[in-house]
């Protein structure tokens, strides 16, 4: 059995990991575990029979459990990150940030390269389309730009489109101070959160702008272990993370069905607020919005896809009182107006306030 003449410390992270890696157990149930067992071979030891019986919940019968094979992958991720300076930051650590520790299902363990203090920041997340206008990309990478030289850090998901603009706009920034283009240092970083494990850049065409983000002082985390192989599931499990970690999400460009807007729908869910960029009803953003609302409609007739995934629209959270902004002031003056005193008038493309009294 690996790891029985580990200091004390060690093996309490080892046990977190074992526990961490257990995909049948809900949050809570790793927490129990955490404060029920005291040593990671007593896990390991463990039936699932006996899991059950501490849980006091039954599993499904398509569960697999190898608890030596488990504390071994522990094991192994540990010396892993140790080795290549990775974080490993569980629920309770100080450094976890407190906004993700809130949502309905926060990740038991985070894994994160460069600065994690940030990531209890004054924090913006920033999402959108692959498939992003020209306006579209002016705009995700302006409202980055702006929002680290004033301290706020941007939140994306490092995907192509409009989470690649974001945090590019965002080490722009950094790099600009080093061109001397800029006065001061922006305090603002930029956070990217893997769909991934944390040594698996995704996709790879991005791992250049993922180094950016380090070296300008940002972080790139991920809940999943390294090695760990990536699984379609993992990209909405990513957008709670992305939703989860800031008290607003700003929208730029997502035609119906875009994953952007179900991290809107965890934003709202979590008690956030939602934004809209202007740049989401530009005339080049609705044609190809348009275009997808047909492409989507077919599919559903042909039942490859759910009614909810097509009535997912931009339309759903403006209908719902969610503002529209036109940059990152307006952004910061949105969020001290009451909610619901503004609304998108489309036909003269720009948005007005409402009297309320």
């Amino acid at each position: 059995m690996p790891c029985i003449n580990y200091p004390e410390e060690e093996k309490n992270t080892i046990l977190r990991l074992s526990i961490s890696r257990i995909t049948f157990l809900k949050f809570e149930e790793k927490k129990f575990l955490c404060n029920y067992i005291d040593n990671p071979y007593t896990l390991a030891l463990l039936s699932i029979e006996e899991i059950e019986k501490l849980i006091q919940r039954s599993f499904s019968k398509k569960v697999i459990w190898n608890g030596p094979k488990n504390l071994e992958a522990a094991v192994k991720s540990f010396f892993y990150c140790r080795k290549m300076g990775i974080q490993i930051l569980f629920y309770d650590n100080d450094l976890y940030p407190e906004l993700l520790a809130n949502i309905s299902d926060p990740p038991f363990v985070l894994y994160c390269r460069g600065d994690a203090g940030i990531l209890k920041g004054n924090n913006v997340s920033v999402v959108g389309t692959r498939r992003l206008t020209y306006e579209g990309k002016l705009a995700a990478k302006s409202f980055a730009y702006d929002a680290v030289l004033q301290g706020v850090n941007v939140v994306s998901g490092l995907a192509n489109g409009a989470d690649g603009f974001a945090h590019r706009g965002a080490v722009d920034a950094y790099y600009d101070f080093l061109d001397k283009k800029i006065e001061s240092q922006p305090e603002g970083k930029t956070i990217a959160v893997l769909p991934g494990s944390i040594d698996n850049i995704v996709p790879a065409g991005n791992k250049k702008l993922a180094e950016k983000i380090l070296a300008a002082g940002g972080c790139l985390i991920s809940e999943y272990e390294p090695g760990l192989p990536m699984d379609v599931w993992h990209y909405v499990a990513r957008n709670r993370i992305i939703a989860g970690l800031s008290k607003a999400v700003v929208v730029v460009q997502a035609p119906a069905g875009s994953g952007a807007l179900i991290t809107a729908d965890f934003a709202l869910d979590y008690g956030r607020d939602v934004f809209f960029h202007k740049a989401t009803f530009c005339e080049s953003a609705v044609k190809l919005a348009e275009k997808s609302d047909e492409d989507l409609s077919v599919l559903h007739a042909a039942g490859k896809v759910s009614k909810y995934k097509l009535e997912n629209t931009p339309k759903k959270f403006l209908d719902a009182g969610a503002p529209v902004i036109k940059d990152f002031a307006d952004y910061c003056t949105a969020l001290t107006e009451l909610p619901g005193s503004r609304f998108f008038d489309d036909k003269n493309d720009d948005y007005c306030q409402k009297e309320l009294f």
